[in-house]
């Protein structure tokens, strides 16, 4: 009699879980999923208890939920019991290459040009390069493996995890991601995800990859695709000007280090330089200095460039987003390394499945970047919720309803338009080559730019 208790309770349990598959987070995870799951090769021994998949989508699951330990998220969503000790060791034997080749079949673009026409410009497709650090917990494991980054009064509170993400501009979708295990420079984890980048892009850049070191790498990587970047070039960096454009940009040419050229005959590059004021009437401009790889002045003029450069500064609220109101934590939760950086790639992950539910419930009515991120999360894990229990007993149309206003809810959460205003940059105390910061100002009004 137990036996086939057991027997009945496995079959309630599987189609459950089946059900729930139709519906909810599980749902939202396979349609991303659409290559299928990565897989380990198979070993002598018994099987594990907790399969791969269920590992990884849980894993995702957790870092979105906030409160709770992983094992208890694992049972919200599968519905089995599992003790957080028994999840940890099977998350220690899972290599680092199965969450790299997850994040290559799940990170893809979303944008179409009809629908979500700002996220590209001219026909490119607009995407970001940037870096970030996540604190992690000072346990012996990590302190023995991650160097403490120096200040000038010290080191660090906390040890640091570098994280390089390629972004789509317009829905915050992340395309890549490289995080640093063994302690590598954000510039060098950049450099990885050049062979990513998608095809009719235009990458941008802030000014630490403005360098003919990293430059010849990136136009080597968007050549073979059609692509082509727009960078803020480095204080430090000259070159010989060859033309002089009609829109008073320049063609220059600018040396290759012979330890940085991809050929033997790429000694030099030749970028296109712009030179721009930026500032607000009655006060004192900055000059901002952008190199590109497009060459045509006519089809690219240098002010739109210019004011197309602002849009990368969506990559510095997309880290907001996801530190701030996605993970909601000051430390990552992981006490080794390897963890830690399986934690980051949920994050990704999970930013990832959000930026299609957030694109789904901008509808191509307005922007999908209007779209309050912080005020969708909560009622995108209702929405789950809701399909995920009561998946057994709805049909098809009432599933339907209940997304519809899911979404129309999200829509009612519209952030206000950004205003045009800057702040003077400096710090409070003393630095030097740093300006001291008396009085907290800002300069608010419509941006002037003009070509030097």
């Amino acid at each position: 009699m137990r036996h086939h208790s057991q027997t009945r309770s496995r079959r309630r349990s599987t189609k459950v879980l089946e059900a729930r598959r139709r519906g909810g987070f599980l749902a939202a995870w396979n349609d991303l999923l659409e290559g299928g799951a990565p897989s380990v090769p198979s070993r002598r021994g018994r099987k594990p208890r907790v399969p791969l998949t269920h590992v990884l989508s849980a894993l995702t699951f957790h870092v979105m939920k906030g409160p709770g330990t992983l094992g208890e998220h694992f049972t919200e969503l599968f519905g089995a019991p599992i003790a957080d000790s028994s999840l940890a060791d099977r998350r220690a034997r899972v290599p680092w290459e199965i969450f790299e080749d997850l994040m290559r079949r799940m990170l893809r673009p979303r944008a179409t040009r009809t629908r979500e026409a700002a996220a590209f410009w001219n026909g490119w497709r607009l995407t970001a390069l940037d870096g970030t650090q996540w604190s992690l917990t000072n346990t012996p494991q990590i302190t023995s493996h991650v160097r403490k980054a120096r200040t000038r009064r010290g080191r660090a509170a906390f040890a640091k995890l570098p994280t390089a993400v390629l972004l789509e501009l317009g829905l915050h979708n992340p395309l890549a991601a490289a995080i640093g295990r063994e302690g590598e420079s954000e510039w060098a984890l950049a450099m990885r995800l050049l062979a990513q980048i998608p095809r009719r892009a235009l990458v941008l850049a802030d000014r630490l990859y403005g360098c003919p070191a990293f430059l010849t790498s990136l136009q080597a990587a968007c050549r073979p695709v059609g692509s082509q970047w727009l960078v803020r070039a480095q204080t430090a960096v000259t070159g010989t000007v060859l033309e002089t454009l009609p829109d008073g940009s320049r063609l220059i040419r600018v040396k290759v280090a012979r330890r940085h050229r991809v050929s033997p005959e790429a000694t030099t590059l030749t970028v296109r330089e712009i030179r721009v004021h930026v500032g607000r009437p009655g006060h004192r401009p900055t000059t901002l200095r952008l190199w590109t790889s497009l060459t045509d002045s006519q089809a690219a003029p240098a002010l739109d460039l210019a004011r197309l450069y602002a849009q990368r500064w969506e990559h510095e609220l997309y880290f907001r987003e996801v530190k701030r109101h996605l993970r909601r934590t000051d430390l990552l939760q992981s006490h080794t390394v390897d963890t830690a950086a399986q934690e980051v790639a949920a994050i990704v992950l999970a930013s990832a499945l959000l930026a299609v539910e957030r694109v789904r419930a901008a509808d191509g009515q307005l922007p999908v970047l209007r779209v309050s991120f912080a005020k969708m999360i909560p009622i995108v894990e209702g929405m789950w919720f809701t399909l995920d229990v009561a998946a057994p007993v709805l049909t098809a149309r009432q599933t339907q309803y209940i997304l519809k206003e899911m979404y129309e809810r999200m829509r009612r959460h519209i952030t206000p338009a950004r205003r045009p205003r800057s702040c003077p940059r400096a710090v409070r105390q003393p630095v030097t080559g740093w300006p001291r910061l008396m009085k907290n100002t800002s300069v608010e009004g419509p941006l002037e730019f003009s070509v030097v």
